[in-house]
């Protein structure tokens, strides 16, 4: 009976010998192994990044959307015409409920902008009121945000995004400036500072006017949603209830607006990350079950090839067991060796993901490492098996008399 040294030095020398082979079955289960590593970072990353974009909201935030599904017949519509409008009284009305901090309501449109050099593009138009700063948490880079004062007034100021400053100034300071929006003009008084796209609105690229002067320029009355925040999270669930009894009893007894929490939006993006990124590394680990299969085949070709080997050691007093334990061994040294240089090559992957893009959060999980390295070596063992077993029912005067084939 062979000793365990004994056995895997003889499973190292036959590695060895053929090396390309070795070699090929390796870089197999590398690929699968980093393969696996690298979709999970990616896609846990996608997930923390997106919640985080969410979280950096607070989770203290309602949005009131006008409309219900039982009051539209489908989701609440984004732009168009609704049962009945929310309007600025309503927010007004909302702000004088104890567990809500601020109220911000917001009209959304499009128009031309231009300035006195004549340049002119097209823009979006964000009407809002001065809480929007410390509700979406903005940064004014140079100048001042909106007052409560400029909120009142229909030929009022106006806030840039940083793109769409330097695309309309170039290096020109934009302060005090008018800048023309449609058939109305309003003054410059500040410019953001980078802050990116934030629930599907790119500040970086819009107008931001007081919400009046939106509602005059697009000849509205109606809002496009009103975001409320709360003093904090545990009175959120309070809050959503007397937001909606408030505006049923303004209209009419009718309960026709959606009120969306932020802590379910972030909870809702979660699991469908989650899934996705789920999904991904199970497609992804059909490369190692390829890689296993590729061992199975190598290692029945081995077998005919290494007959009188086989014969040689049963003639020496190798047992069933030992020659079994020998080709089992070959298998798991192919794939751990592959298994190691994947996830070497899978972290390397996550983290020049993380230099070049700081911001996205690229961090190989640990049930991603786990579950590669799990299905890697079992399909080493599960696929080394049946070769392993076959060498094993070898009769060994069979298997010496092949030397002279």
């Amino acid at each position: 009976m062979l000793q365990l040294h004994d056995t895997l030095a003889l499973a190292v020398g036959s590695l060895r010998a053929q090396g390309m082979r070795s070699l090929l079955i390796g870089l197999a289960t590398t690929i699968g192994v980093a393969a696996v590593m690298l979709l999970t970072a990616l896609g846990d990353g996608a997930r923390q990044y997106v919640v985080g974009e969410f979280s950096a909201l607070g989770t203290n935030l309602l949005v009131v959307l006008p409309g219900r599904n039982e009051t539209v017949g489908g989701l609440p519509p984004v732009m168009g015409e609704t049962p009945r409008e929310l309007r600025l009284s309503d927010a007004a009305a909302l702000l004088r409920l104890p567990d809500v901090q601020r109220v911000v309501p917001i009209v959304v449109g499009s128009a031309n902008v231009s300035v006195t050099s004549g340049k002119e593009r097209e823009a979006t138009i964000l009407g809002v009121s001065a809480a929007m700063l410390e509700v979406r948490h903005l940064v004014v880079a140079t100048g001042r945000f909106l007052t409560a004062a400029d909120t009142a007034r229909v030929d009022a100021s106006c806030v840039l995004g940083p793109t769409l400053a330097h695309e309309l100034y170039a290096n020109q300071s934009a302060l005090g400036t008018w800048l023309r929006i449609g058939d109305r003009r309003c003054r410059v008084v500040g410019i953001l500072d980078n802050t990116g796209v934030s629930l599907g609105n790119d500040f970086n690229d819009l107008v931001l006017l007081p919400v009046a002067a939106a509602q005059a320029l697009f000849n509205t009355e109606g809002l496009f949603r009103i975001l409320v925040e709360t003093h904090d999270s545990h009175g959120i669930e309070r809050a959503a209830n007397a937001v909606r009894r408030v505006i049923k009893t303004r209209h009419e007894g009718e309960d026709d607006v959606t009120i969306v929490t932020q802590d379910s939006v972030v909870a809702t993006f979660d699991r469908i990350l989650r899934t996705i990124t789920l999904a991904v590394a199970a497609v992804s680990g059909i490369s190692l079950l390829v890689a296993g299969i590729l061992v199975m085949n190598v290692m029945l070709v081995a077998i005919a090839q290494r007959r009188s080997e086989i014969g040689l050691l049963k003639a020496l007093g190798a047992t069933a067991r030992d020659i079994r334990t020998l080709f089992l061994l070959e298998a798991l040294l192919l794939t751990v060796a592959g298994a190691a240089f994947g996830t070497l090559l899978g972290m390397s992957g996550a983290l020049i993901l993380r230099l070049l893009y700081p911001s996205f959060p690229a961090a190989v999980p640990w049930w991603g490492a786990l579950g590669a390295l799990t299905i890697s070596l079992g399909c080493g063992i599960i696929f080394g098996v049946g070769p392993a077993r076959r060498a094993s029912q070898l009769d060994p005067v069979q298997a010496l008399s092949a030397r002279g084939h």
